[in-house]
């Protein structure tokens, strides 16, 4: 069974800081390369930071130098640490597979990210 569980989010005011979580569930997680995603209102879910099993990470220049994406192998665990946030990054942020399609296979609830003051 799959399953993938974010946590973390909440409200903040912007130049704060916030750590997302999201453990998984299900074997075809523990080895993939994993990814952050982030939706906003009326806008299509964007795939923003990965990870590869071997740590190696990648990320969009809109979040560069503020996220940083992490993993606990043995947890089967993803993180996203998120510093200077600004209120273009509110949006439900979705843990899944690097390459995952939004509206296509499993995906979990997500965890509200609200930057504002």
């Amino acid at each position: 069974q799959v399953q993938l569980v974010e946590s973390g989010g909440g409200l903040v005011q912007p130049g704060g800081s916030l750590r997302l979580s999201c453990a998984a569930s299900g074997s075809i997680y523990s080895t993939a390369s994993m990814g952050w995603y982030r939706q906003a209102p009326g806008k299509q879910r964007e795939l923003f930071a990965t990870i590869t099993r071997g740590g190696s990470t990648g990320d969009v220049d809109s979040v560069k130098g503020r996220f940083t994406i992490s993993r606990d192998n043995a947890r089967i665990t993803v993180y996203l640490q998120m510093n200077s946030l600004k209120p273009e990054d509110t949006a439900v942020y979705f843990c899944n597979r690097a390459g995952a399609i939004a509206n296509i296979g499993y995906w979990g609830r997500g965890t509200q990210v609200t930057v504002s003051s």
